[in-house]
């Protein structure tokens, strides 16, 4: 199809890169499957979240400096929660993703962590455009888009937030996401413990 090597390289990159959009997606849909049909039940454990997320936001820092974001984390000291830890790592990491690839306006995501009786709620927002009312309850469904073309940039699949979703269920907790003045919030409870 191509003689020349420059052009050989820039669509075997293509190649590559479709390629591995295409695993990520098998991935997420293997583990939204398992999850959904209680395949892939949580290991539950006492950790601190606030631990939790100090660490993810050091392995996006890269990527916060890339998309120039600012990102402000409230929480008060070590808070306990009783969870699975790795999966709520992957909550943290998709809601962060999800900040970051919607990000707009003053480029702000703020991510806080509140005592609620005995559950702890952690909350993401990011600066940007509102989702629309209507597509909110949709979110969670898979493959649901809410701006397809600008999905397709980033490369989302649609997959995330029904995995997250998934992951609430079998905790027996909630998540949502609501609009607010001049942003969006994603958030999630877990069942609190004490010190």
């Amino acid at each position: 199809m191509c003689e020349d090597p420059e052009s050989r390289d820039y669509y075997c990159s293509v190649i590559v890169d479709e390629a591995n959009k295409m695993n990520k997606m098998v991935r997420q849909l293997l583990d939204l499957s398992a999850l959904e049909f209680g395949e892939n039940a949580p290991v539950m454990e006492c950790f601190d979240i606030t631990a939790l997320i100090k660490g993810v936001l050091a392995s996006a820092e890269i990527l916060l400096q890339q998309k120039e974001a600012s990102v402000e984390f409230l929480a008060e000291g070590p808070i306990l929660v009783w969870a699975d830890e790795f999966k709520i790592e992957e909550v943290v990491t998709n809601y962060l993703s999800n900040a970051l690839n919607h990000l707009s306006g003053d480029k702000k995501i703020r991510i806080t962590v509140s005592r609620e009786g005995e559950d702890v709620r952690v909350s993401v927002i990011n600066s940007g455009n509102c989702i629309p009312d209507e597509d909110i309850p949709k979110l969670w469904t898979k493959f649901f888009k809410v701006d397809k073309a600008r999905t397709r940039e980033y490369g989302g699949s649609g997959i995330g937030l029904s995995i997250v979703k998934a992951i609430m269920d079998s905790h027996n907790k909630e998540c949502g996401a609501r609009n607010l003045d001049g942003g969006v919030e994603f958030w999630f409870t877990l069942d609190g413990r004490m010190e």
